[in-house]
């Protein structure tokens, strides 16, 4: 019996169901029951919501979370291998379980919530797990179907993240994420909490959408990050150059000096000149 529920414990699961972990699917199973209830705890609370989850593998978040108390929980899982692991805790949580077996990189959840808002919990797969962020954060409309994301990254990706200007993580990741979100590290994971472990010390970030972001055109500040960070370590008066429009008047609306770099810019410098970009194409249409 486990420290939450009465299903087996995880390493039981994965030799049961012969569930060893494949590099190419990113694989890295937390088998640390403890864990993934803090992590299930900090997107509290559960009792009301629904979960959309990643990866579940052999399903230690997701028992957690229903353990927990989430009213219903969706998992997407890629690994055909996992579905059984994961029918058995449906069948411990009848009616609170849902398994789509699928890609969690065109699969999209929002026909299942009815309208309803969820949460996304996941440890992702380490090979996705940017792209999967870049999409929930670039969703349209504003504010979007969910009301929160705990999600689990390698460390380094978690700095990159949460990092505002004058970081040195900073860059179109941070500023795509604090544009739209309140972000936050929790907690570090030890590689030595994963089998197989991997080699660098993961973290679990917490991105709270924000009902009203700075606006602005999302693809012209998209476009404005490129460009700026594209080339990071040269003068805005050059990195801008290939937006094909005066650098100058860029800057001069975001309020400073062309001779920054990217770096030093803060959202609302980018929001800025993001808004200007979208004027002068309007101008020259």
């Amino acid at each position: 019996m486990s420290a939450i529920d009465d299903l087996p414990p995880l390493r039981e699961v994965i030799r049961q169901h012969a569930l060893s972990a494949r590099k190419s699917l990113g694989q890295n199973f937390l088998l640390d029951l403890n864990l993934t209830a803090r992590i299930a705890r900090a997107a509290a609370p559960l009792e009301d919501s629904t979960i959309v989850e990643i990866g579940p593998g052999p399903g230690g978040l997701t028992r957690a979370l229903l353990a927990i108390g989430a009213k219903r929980v969706i998992a997407i899982e890629h690994d055909e291998r996992a579905i059984p692991a994961l029918n058995d805790i449906s069948a411990r949580y009848p009616g609170r379980l849902e398994i789509v077996h699928g890609d969690a990189m065109t699969f999209d959840p929002r026909p299942l919530l009815g309208g309803e808002r969820a949460k996304i919990v996941a440890n992702l797969p380490y090979n996705i797990g940017t792209q999967l962020l870049i999409g929930w954060l670039t969703t349209e409309p504003w504010p979007p179907w969910y009301d929160m994301m705990v999600l689990m990254f390698q460390r380094e990706v978690g700095e990159r993240i949460v990092a505002r200007e004058d970081e040195e993580a900073y860059g179109r990741l941070g500023l795509l994420a604090n544009w739209r979100c309140e972000t936050k590290i929790l907690f570090d994971i030890s590689p030595s909490a994963f089998v197989p472990p991997p080699k660098v010390t993961s973290s679990v970030v917490r991105l709270v959408p924000r009902a009203a972001p700075l606006p602005c055109d999302r693809k012209m500040l998209e476009q404005v990050a490129a460009a700026a960070f594209g080339q990071r370590r040269k003068m805005l008066r050059q990195s801008l150059k290939s937006l094909g429009v005066d650098p100058a008047r860029l800057a001069a609306a975001a309020g400073v000096d062309a001779t920054r770099r990217a770096e030093t810019i803060p959202i609302s410098g980018f929001v800025a000149m993001a808004r200007e970009l979208a004027d002068i194409r309007s101008e020259a249409q």
